[in-house]
């Protein structure tokens, strides 16, 4: 696993574990842009003091080095979960909701609630837990870059897994966002089960499975 020495990603846990804060908790989701498949947050609490510089954005990491920081943070988090935002929530509360509401469902599987959130973008839910708000977290903080990894490959392999279902849409490469590939299938075949009809899909037409 590659090093990144530059950049200093546990500024804010570590101010925030010399405050007393011990039980700090990154926040993350991944596939808000997507035109299918749900959206998918990750929560991510380290024991105060670990420093694990291999983690960063889970966008410029290669997916080999991916899926050996996604087993490493699995087995070095003090508590983890992933958690899916589905198609229905999507649709009814609209993609910024039901990403922070997602986010949210990290929270509430702890069954020792968080002491602190930082969280990835730069607006979250009213909540009684304390939270501060990065924007480019992933970059910025090691936990947010812990929850941005286990929810980018937990999402990858859910879409490549529809693949075998729907293949015409490229799924397998593109994990449901809007490529070339996919805006062209959606033309040819019409939407699926799995698409997000609130979103402009470029059809009107419900394929028939």
């Amino acid at each position: 696993m590659k090093k990144d020495k530059i950049k200093d990603r546990l500024k804010f846990e570590r101010q925030l574990w010399k405050e007393g804060y011990a039980r700090v908790m990154g926040l993350d989701e991944v596939g808000r842009g997507c035109l299918a498949g749900p959206v998918v947050a990750a929560g991510v609490v380290f024991k105060p003091n670990t420093d694990i510089p291999e983690i960063r954005d889970s966008k410029i990491i290669k997916e080999e080095e991916r899926l050996e920081l996604a087993d490493f943070i699995k087995s070095e988090a003090l508590f983890w979960t992933i958690q899916e935002g589905s198609l229905s929530e999507i649709n009814e509360l609209n993609i910024l909701w039901a990403s922070l509401e997602t986010m949210q469902k990290c929270v509430d599987a702890v069954s020792e609630p968080p002491e602190y959130l930082l969280v990835d973008g730069n607006r979250y839910i009213n909540s009684l837990i304390p939270f501060t708000c990065l924007v480019k977290g992933d970059d910025r903080s090691m936990s947010i870059a812990a929850a941005s990894i286990l929810a980018k490959v937990y999402r990858d392999e859910l879409m490549r897994s529809l693949h075998d279902e729907f293949p015409e849409y490229g799924w397998d490469s593109n994990v449901g966002y809007p490529t070339a590939v996919h805006k062209k299938a959606l033309k040819k075949h019409g939407y699926t089960k799995y698409h997000r009809t609130s979103f402009n899909l470029g059809t009107e037409k419900l394929r028939s499975e």
